[in-house]
């Protein structure tokens, strides 16, 4: 065992975190190998063996993780059903006829899918497959095309049932239900902002996103009005059927998850795309899903326990709580820091790493823990369109047909409006915090 500061214990970890992955090594092996080595080094083998086995413990019997695999397959068949491309065909009838309406469907089906997916890989490869094509060949801006498939793509990590409210309410102590709720305007306030950007560019710059001639959308009404009913009334009923047993005190968010899973199958069943097959590679993509997410948490626990355990969190919180400024000062420096380790490292780790150091800061700054939480959530939005990490960057990439020529540089361009978006919804929310805190206020318990 080695006798060293807390303080250089903080940096040897945290900055040991930046070297491996700006390395290129796995995240998972870059944090667990540095918290079970630090463990080993500082407290010795027993304890601290001992230490990462009762944060595992405590976590391997949290019972609302079971939430995680039901949501995922709930996605996962939703996807397999075929309504994200009934959803395009009814609303490329209404919308196209407008500039930017294309960019505005490809939203929109990205905010209706992040109530029912939770799954930005899902999301986002789903509408570079269906709306990119179809914006790239009516003339659209590649910028624009690309930039609002990234952002309606990864709403689905706030709008509920997001993965991550589900791993970040156990972490702060907070109900996952009302974490649930707390972020359902926020994720429709971002989805508003994004459709308002599109809306003023495209009548600005109308060649970046021209409105599709008449005679390619000349349907009629009944027709068009029954397609927009079949596709969307279903996945109505899908979002109820999860929100409402939650909203209504009715089931917490694990059986939530089984009842929309349920549902999913049924919608698949109901448009004829349910098979053996079809359940077989969803419970496949659902094991493989659970297993990236479970070894990331897995790592992140172990290491989070070394950390706390050599004084980590004091370290934090007395350099955080003394920043000037006050209250707000703490508040600009935790969004600052979660901006910039969302750059670099997976959100899973940084729920896991942060979540159990920021929150005290957060109740010792007088905030509310919940709107405090959504926060943080609305933050790690961006890091799925802030390079060099930006999964959602590489996932839209790397969905897109080569023929498109789509480049990097095209999508990165595309979605930096939409970070500055993000940023102004942080600003709304701090000055309108009622966004956050009055639906889980009506909540029935």
């Amino acid at each position: 065992m080695i006798d060293i500061s807390p303080e250089l214990i903080t940096g040897i970890m945290l900055s040991g975190i930046l070297v491996g992955v700006l390395l290129g090594y796995p995240l998972a092996i870059v944090v667990g190998g540095i918290g079970i080595v630090m463990g080993f080094l500082l407290f010795g083998v027993d304890i601290s063996l001992e230490l990462i086995y009762q944060r595992l413990f405590r976590l391997i019997n949290n019972y609302i993780l079971l939430a995680v695999p039901g949501f995922i397959f709930m996605g996962i068949m939703l996807g397999y059903s075929g309504i994200t491309e009934r959803m395009f065909a009814a609303m490329y009838l209404w919308l196209s006829g407008f500039r930017g309406g294309l960019a505005v469907i490809t939203i929109l089906i990205g905010t209706i899918l992040a109530a029912c997916v939770g799954i930005i890989g899902a999301s986002v490869t789903a509408l570079a497959i269906i709306a990119l094509p179809e914006m790239i060949k009516r003339g659209y801006s590649r910028t624009l095309a690309s930039g609002a498939v990234c952002a309606g793509g990864t709403l689905g990590i706030l709008i509920p049932p997001s993965i991550m409210l589900v791993l970040y309410g156990p972490m702060a102590g907070i109900s996952v239900g009302q974490l649930f709720f707390g972020a359902f305007l926020p994720g429709f306030t971002l989805s508003a902002l994004y459709i308002t950007y599109i809306a003023i560019r495209s009548y600005l710059q109308p060649q970046i996103a021209p409105a599709v001639p008449v005679e390619d959308r000349k349907v009629p009404f009944m027709k068009k009005t029954t397609m927009l009913l079949t596709s969307t009334v279903p996945v109505a009923v899908l979002i109820f059927s999860v929100r409402g047993v939650i909203f209504f005190g009715i089931a917490p968010p694990t059986e939530a998850a089984g009842v929309g899973a349920f549902m999913a199958t049924l919608l698949a069943i109901v448009y004829r795309n349910f098979s053996w097959k079809t359940l077989k590679e969803a419970s496949l993509i659902t094991l493989k899903s659970c297993g990236f997410i479970f070894v990331i948490v897995t790592m992140a626990t172990a290491f989070s326990a070394v950390f706390l355990g050599g004084g980590g969190r004091e370290v934090m919180s007395n350099i955080i709580l003394s920043a000037p400024g006050g209250k707000w000062g703490v508040f600009a420096i935790v969004m600052l820091i979660i901006f910039i380790m969302g750059m670099f490292i997976e959100w899973i780790a940084i729920v896991y790493i942060m979540v159990p150091i920021i929150t005290p800061i957060a109740e010792a700054a007088g905030f509310s823990i919940l709107w405090f939480s959504i926060m943080v959530c609305v933050n790690l939005q961006m890091a799925f369109m802030t390079p060099p990490f930006a999964s959602g960057i590489f996932i839209c990439r790397g969905a897109a047909d080569p023929s498109l020529g789509i480049t990097m540089g095209d999508i990165i361009r595309g979605v930096l409006p939409h970070v500055a978006l993000v940023i102004i919804g942080l600003a709304i929310f701090t000055f309108v915090p009622e966004l956050i805190t009055w639906l889980p206020g009506q909540m029935i318990r």
